[in-house]
């Protein structure tokens, strides 16, 4: 397309495949039967994207516990109570907490590239989670035996494996989802936390060669979980400053649920470098209206007075559902506002004359 479009990654697991979660956590169904959903579920996903006329999709994140905590999943050396991540709507998640060293992932995320490849001839992206996310699992009060500094080497030597996999099988591009970026301003305003979580990221993407870091790209959202977030109320002129000091070619900036996004795109164009795309979102998956192509048209018109138009695309602000209980969306309206992604930011390209 002229004007390239990509999804986040996530998409509303069917009922079935839900309900079997539960029922295979229950110990009432098999491995084998889970396989089973868990490739139903993955084959009609890239079916229905397919059908939307995306030109890059993704697997929907289907056998995803989380975005956040695949790669530990299953991991011995994790118990509860780690940090707590509140929503406006009062809900929470939390994380586990590390017990043990040395830490490494149980699982990488190229284990999805690999079984989305086997449905689909169409460019693949491939989501993975921020070092700086996992580093959370880390207590405060430390491990004996495990420092810190050497917890913090064994994350960033796993971060860089989880997307050079992706990349050597195949990925048409590799998003670091880095939905934390945002809630760190608002937990220390003197963005210290930022700045670290931007410092240790930099430290996995330095691992990785200018044309390699081309096709990797950052994720920002204020959150986006049972139709609320953790961190809108946090000004992104406070944030974005510190994304652009991220070392990547791609970033995927949610915009269209912002209420001043002209300010935004301002805020974008001064700091974003030639060399860098900007995927600004044009869908809300927060608000159940599904958006109607002109919206979207206009939503891209607007941002290419700003983002000269050699390093704009179009993406949607969040995942769908990046935690696999989350039901607050519909299936149906995923794809359909999806469908109005693509269609709207055709119509903005031939307005463009592109």
């Amino acid at each position: 397309m002229p004007i390239p479009t990509e999804p986040i990654g996530s998409i509303p697991r069917p009922p079935e495949l839900i309900e079997g979660m539960r029922q295979f956590a229950a110990g009432r169904i098999s491995q084998d039967d889970m396989r089973s959903l868990y490739d139903r579920a993955t084959h009609d996903t890239i079916q229905r994207f397919e059908a939307t006329g995306s030109p890059v999709i993704t697997d929907g994140e289907q056998t995803k516990p989380s975005f956040a905590t695949y790669p530990i999943h299953g991991l011995e050396t994790l118990a509860p109570g780690g940090v707590t991540i509140p929503f406006a709507d009062g809900h929470t998640r939390q994380l586990p907490r590390l017990t043990a060293g040395p830490f490494h992932y149980g699982t990488y995320a190229a284990q999805f590239l690999d079984e989305a490849r086997k449905h689909t001839r169409l460019p693949v992206k491939q989501a993975v989670i921020s070092a700086s996310a996992l580093s959370l699992l880390y207590p405060q009060d430390g491990l004996p035996g495990y420092s810190k500094e050497t917890f913090l080497d064994d994350l960033v030597r796993e971060a860089e494996q989880d997307i050079r996999r992706c990349l050597t099988r195949g990925a048409y591009n590799v998003q670091i989802d880095f939905t934390e970026a945002r809630l760190s301003v608002k937990l220390d305003p003197s963005k210290q936390l930022l700045g670290a979580f931007v410092a240790l990221n930099n430290r996995v993407l330095e691992r990785f060669t200018a044309a390699e870091r081309q096709r990797i790209g950052v994720h920002t959202c204020p959150g986006g979980d049972q139709d609320s977030t953790h961190s809108a109320d946090v000004d992104y002129a406070d944030l974005l400053p510190g994304l652009f000091e991220l070392k990547v070619g791609n970033f995927y900036i949610q915009l269209a649920s912002e209420k001043d996004r002209g300010r935004v795109l301002r805020i974008i164009k001064e700091h974003a470098s030639p060399s860098q795309k900007v995927f600004v979102g044009v869908i809300d998956p927060i608000n159940p209206r599904i958006e109607t192509p002109e919206e979207v048209r206009d939503r891209v018109l607007e941002a290419a007075e700003v983002i000269p138009l050699s390093q704009l695309g179009t993406t949607d602000d969040c995942g769908f559902a990046p935690f696999a209980d989350d039901t607050s969306t519909a299936r149906d309206t995923a794809f359909a506002k999806i469908r109005a992604r693509v269609a709207g930011t055709k119509l903005a390209a031939k307005a463009l004359g592109v």
